[in-house]
């Protein structure tokens, strides 16, 4: 191919108008419709836990890009590590053998409980892995029935929304079957108020008289991410698991959103519910923006798939892996897990502020750098308050924060940053957090 018969250019339209109207234009409507603010944010790049938009106007990403930046946007060793296996090898199908797959999941196997042998099979997404964990347990037990919570989420795959309590997410149409909801024990507005033992009851009479008395399985969130971010208490995982083992089922721990030292007193959010899973899923954090997932499970719950073929294409790309392997050598090299723990704890303190000078206020809640301020009309009947929530967060944007709002009624700024927000960042958030409050 000469110069002249070369293609042009690809050159890439940074204006407002142009990339609102390729995307309008272009997207189907089930991509165009995850927005969170009236006007579009159009974001250029990013550093640490900053981000430009278009304009260069700089904000704090109190989202991680939807968790998925885990150790700050465009880190240079995972930078580094991505690039140089680009460079050499894009994609290796796992129908042949490369070491840096095989290497990251010795390393995801080491993060495990020990005492246990861990496998791994990889995926793209989160969303991927569920549905697997999903197969695996119910191929593993023979079972069919499964539970899953209220407010859940796990994805918006046919198999991983079958899974998902929350209404928005579910689409109208036959759902997958054998998938039974139980009363998350949400310990702010929870239908039994406080404790777990209610909650746990309820797991006992679902088995009884809403499944066959056999499960494959209970996933659970151990920190609910867009059910509001509500955190599991104390006893109820490990109880609930002891309940679900007795019918026969598997305990799978969705750490999608939680995981990778986001709560900071574990690497895995799990770890701190003196409990040991069957089956653990992980995506989002685990690349640091680059697509990849993986389902960790004891080996002899995944030896039962062994007589069937189950292939992801892209699952186990070498890039994708060395970016994994990466993040876990950032988040060892920096003591990410203990940012999170001690600039999580700050900011929740600051945070915990807001409710002595806004009556919107009803909760604040969360563990490390999973955190939520959750809005209500009313602290007596803890009434959701979601239009005001939407004005307050309207109102973050406009105050340079990128957050999110998440719950089953849509009052809940979900906030889940890199986890190298900085001691420093802390006052300006909460002076954010202030003047947007004070702006509706």
């Amino acid at each position: 191919m000469n110069q002249a018969q070369l293609p042009p250019a690809m050159d890439i339209d940074w204006s407002t108008d142009g990339i609102v109207a390729r995307r309008e234009r272009y997207y189907a409507a089930s991509q165009r419709k995850f927005v969170p603010f009236k006007d579009p944010l159009i974001i250029k790049r990013g550093r640490g836990q900053y981000v430009w938009d278009e304009n260069d106007n700089k904000y704090i990403d109190l989202l991680g890009m939807n968790l998925c930046i885990s150790v700050g946007h465009a880190h240079p060793e995972v930078v580094r590590a991505a690039t140089a296996q680009v460079a050499e090898l894009t994609h290796c199908t796992t129908m042949f053998y490369h070491p840096v797959p095989a290497h990251y999941a010795e390393e995801l196997a080491a993060t495990m409980p020990k005492g246990h042998e861990w496998v791994v099979h990889f995926t793209n997404s989160g969303a991927e892995a569920i549905d697997l964990a999903l197969l695996m347990a119910r191929a593993h037990t023979g079972n069919i029935d499964m539970l899953a919570l209220r407010s859940s989420y796990h994805g918006a795959t046919f198999g991983a929304q079958a899974l998902t309590g929350i209404a928005g997410f579910r689409h109208n149409v036959p759902q997958l079957g054998g998938v039974t909801f139980v009363a998350e024990p949400n310990q702010y507005r929870g239908i039994y108020g406080e404790g777990v033992e209610p909650y746990l009851a309820e797991i006992k009479r679902a088995i009884d008289y809403s499944t066959s008395g056999r499960l494959a399985g209970m996933i659970i969130e151990p920190v609910q991410g867009y059910g509001g971010i509500v955190p599991m208490p104390k006893g109820y995982i490990k109880g609930a698991a002891e309940k679900v083992r007795a019918a026969g089922g598997l305990l799978i721990i969705d750490e999608v959103q939680s995981g990778v030292a986001r709560t900071g007193d574990a690497f895995w959010s799990f770890e701190s519910h003196d409990v040991v899973p069957d089956i653990v899923v992980v995506a989002k954090g685990v690349g640091n923006g680059i697509p990849l997932g993986a389902v960790i499970a004891k080996r002899d719950v995944a030896e039962s798939m062994a007589d069937k073929f189950l292939f992801h294409t892209y699952g186990a790309n070498p890039v994708a892996c060395a970016a994994g392997r990466a993040v876990l050598k950032v988040i060892r090299e920096e003591k990410l897990q203990e940012n999170a723990r001690k600039v999580g704890g700050a900011l929740k303190a600051r945070l915990t502020e807001l409710k002595d000078r806004f009556e919107l206020v009803g909760d604040v809640r969360g563990e490390g750098l999973m955190l939520a301020i959750e809005l209500v009309k009313d602290r007596q009947t803890k009434e959701p308050a979601p239009d005001e929530a939407l004005a307050v967060f309207e109102a973050t944007r406009r105050n340079g924060l990128v957050a999110s709002r998440s719950g089953p009624y849509r009052n809940v700024i979900r906030m889940c940053p890199p986890l190298c927000l900085s001691m420093s960042d802390v006052d300006d958030v909460m002076d954010r957090f202030v003047r947007s409050f004070e702006a509706v």
